[in-house]
């Protein structure tokens, strides 16, 4: 299997932490989105909407968009829950992760770590809407150890992503216990500590 993906970017991450943690192995090839190799004919033909992640199996197929990735990797192991309801909770956290956190959090970490904008040049409804996801975070992880409950899931490593470096993008965490906890629960998981 190979991975095509950026290091720099949180989704790409996603792919990289599912495999070594259930140790599937895999090729990474690096691709650097920022010097445009996703807009090559080559890439293109591996996802038409010239993005990283991209897999691409032994057999051929490609898969592209982390979260679908990472949930077709996990099948049948611990990181998604047996019960269904739960690994709809998962799922959940998922789609969430993609339109409420994501647009923010990432966008005002990519804005000011590769296009050297600062916290005051950001958009304030961005701003206001990345905090409202970290709060929403936080009521949840107050609750729980992780955001399913007790076990740690894919929803833990699709949303870690993004968060653990949320203070690159202008959020302070210091008013986010819950979330800074599980952070480091999760990096432990992960070996990332």
């Amino acid at each position: 299997m190979k991975i095509y993906g950026d290091l720099n970017s949180g989704n790409c991450l996603k792919v990289k932490w599912v495999c070594d943690r259930l140790r599937i192995p895999y090729q990474w090839i690096a691709v650097d989105t920022l010097q445009g190799e996703t807009r090559t004919p080559a890439f293109l033909k591996l996802n038409a909407a010239g993005q990283v992640p991209v897999v691409v199996f032994g057999d051929g197929r490609a898969l592209a968009q982390s979260n679908a990735i990472i949930r077709y990797l996990a099948r049948g192991s611990d990181l998604i829950p047996a019960d269904d309801f739960l690994a709809a909770k998962m799922d959940e956290w998922l789609f969430w992760e993609q339109y409420s956190h994501e647009p923010y959090i990432a966008v005002c970490r990519f804005l000011m770590v590769y296009l050297g904008k600062s916290a005051s040049d950001l958009d304030p409804d961005k701003v206001t809407r990345g905090h409202a996801a970290l709060a929403c975070m936080e009521a949840q992880l107050s609750t729980s150890r992780f955001l399913v409950g007790e076990a740690f899931t894919v929803a833990d490593i699709a949303l870690l992503a993004y968060t653990r470096v949320a203070h690159e993008g202008g959020f302070d965490l210091a008013g986010y216990g819950a979330v800074r906890r599980w952070i480091g629960d999760c990096e432990s998981v992960l070996g990332l500590s």
